[in-house]
């Protein structure tokens, strides 16, 4: 049976980490690189790490930093942020990277995802799905960096995106993110039922027990979070050892 993995996500913004509320993140937590060294130390099964303003700025990749983190990362690394071609990729890829994802760049053109599946592997192409409620009732999916709405339905998008090759499905809820009130479970739940891919759930992660019910309830293959391994004393470790003893099969010690 495969492990469910516990992915703590990293916020590059500039010239270090940042984590806010409803991707409105500008508070500074610290560098890349103390942050990765820790979680070295903390059983981590993979790390996240999102350049936050590379799309809205339309600028390329950190291919440097990513080459001078990746020496220092003992874990899978996923890179998101400023990617649109398939040179974007390859790149990151040979400077470290284990899994590279894909949001807007996927939106605008999704044959970026057949092509990158076909050439690279799906195995390391994930595509992020950032949703945001239009109204109180629909949601749809948001791009740059949660700014602009496409009219998209989260489902319906996670079923194209599969289909066309992608290997996981990074699934944030932009209204859950970093209000640690845990996370969107019907939103986990809809768009886990309809694809053959993992999901990875993030956007809201408060305690343990969320992440509990983001697999049993969201039938999510994967959690990730932000905020709690900030700002309180809770750990990938710990958060690994309640869930299995909650009955999730974990890479617990």
């Amino acid at each position: 049976m495969l492990k469910t993995r516990v992915i703590p996500t990293i916020l590059f913004k500039e010239v270090g980490l940042v984590k806010g509320l409803k991707f409105n993140a500008n508070r500074r937590v610290g560098s890349a690189l103390q942050s990765i060294k820790l979680y070295n130390m903390r059983d981590v099964d993979e790390l996240i790490f999102m350049d936050i303003v590379a799309t809205s700025k339309s600028s390329p990749p950190s291919f440097k930093l990513i080459d001078e983190l990746s020496n220092e990362c003992f874990m899978p690394l996923t890179v998101g942020g400023g990617i649109k071609t398939l040179e974007d990729i390859e790149k990151l890829l040979s400077v470290g990277a284990d899994k590279v994802a894909i949001n807007t760049a996927a939106v605008k053109n999704p044959d970026l995802i057949k092509q990158a599946s076909k050439i690279f592997g799906s195995q390391c192409i994930v595509v992020a799905i950032d949703t945001k409620y239009s109204n109180k009732i629909n949601q749809q999916v948001v791009i740059n960096c949660g700014t602009k709405l496409t009219g998209l339905n989260p489902v319906e998008w996670a079923v194209r995106i599969a289909d066309l090759g992608a290997g996981e499905i990074l699934l944030t809820s932009v209204d859950r993110d970093g209000t640690m009130k845990g996370y969107d479970l019907d939103l986990i739940n809809s768009v886990s039922s309809a694809v053959n891919v993992p999901v990875i759930a993030s956007g809201g992660a408060g305690s343990y027990g969320d992440m509990v019910n983001a697999i049993l309830d969201g039938q999510a293959s994967a959690v990730a979070a932000a905020s709690i391994f900030h700002f309180t004393q809770m750990t990938p470790s710990e958060a690994k050892k309640y869930m299995h003893e909650a009955g999730i099969p974990t890479r617990a010690i």
